[in-house]
């Protein structure tokens, strides 16, 4: 069974797909953190990304692995862990653009199905129920109102990178998700926009807790209607 939980940034996609999969015994699947992988290989190899040759060159030998340690996944680019890396504000003011690429996307795609062959899982991302699994066995889709997920995003910048962040504020975070969630909604290739048959669930107000108890509710109802 496949289970998608998209939406746009700072919505608690990725600890909320990470939660409801332990709370069910599946595999997780954090896509975004995929692209923001392959996104740091483009940086530090100064791929350009409008030599499209140079682009497939690159995708080519591009080789991403996940590990985990004290049950926490860990992204590997050519063998360098740049778990922590892939969330700093170089990679995450390029990651839609490279995302937005159809090469790109074809081989993550690719990737990303192929992990999904025989197994239950939660992927999240942005377009993981509308063009990755359009048959995903539930689709949820998360949102929350703009200064909640300004304020999500500064604290956790704030806590992960102390240092560079200390310039960082809530209304420079603001600017940036409402820049990423246009960028997102309107790029050409598999724009991030809610799927009709998805479970919504506005996060403004709730605690993790209380919404990977709202998904579970709406799966098991799922269940129990096609049961009857």
């Amino acid at each position: 069974m496949i289970i998608t939980i998209d939406g746009p940034v700072a919505t608690g996609k990725s600890t909320i797909a990470r939660k409801l999969a332990e709370a069910i015994g599946y595999i997780f699947f954090d896509t975004g953190a995929m692209y923001r992988a392959l996104t740091y290989g483009i940086l530090k190899n100064k791929v350009d990304l409008k030599n499209p040759a140079a682009l497939e060159e690159y995708l080519k030998k591009f080789q991403l692995d996940i590990r985990i340690f004290q049950r926490e996944r860990h992204y590997f680019v050519d063998n360098e862990d740049v778990t922590d890396k892939i969330r700093k504000d170089e990679v995450t003011s390029a990651v839609s653009e490279v995302s937005a690429l159809k090469p790109v996307r074809d081989k993550l795609v690719a990737v990303q199905r192929e992990l999904s062959e025989g197994v239950n899982a939660v992927f999240e991302g942005r377009d993981m129920g509308t063009v990755v699994f359009p048959d995903a066995s539930l689709k949820v889709f998360l949102t929350g109102r703009d200064e909640i997920r300004a304020k999500r995003r500064f604290d956790e910048l704030k806590a992960k990178f102390p240092e560079e962040c200390k310039d960082l504020t809530i209304e420079r975070c603001q600017e940036e998700i409402t820049k990423r969630d246009y960028y997102d909604s309107h790029r050409e290739l598999a724009p991030l926009f809610q799927s009709k048959d998805a479970f919504v669930v506005d996060t403004s107000d709730l605690s993790i807790d209380e919404i990977v108890y709202k998904i579970l509710e709406h799966k098991d109802s799922q269940k129990t209607h096609k049961s009857s």
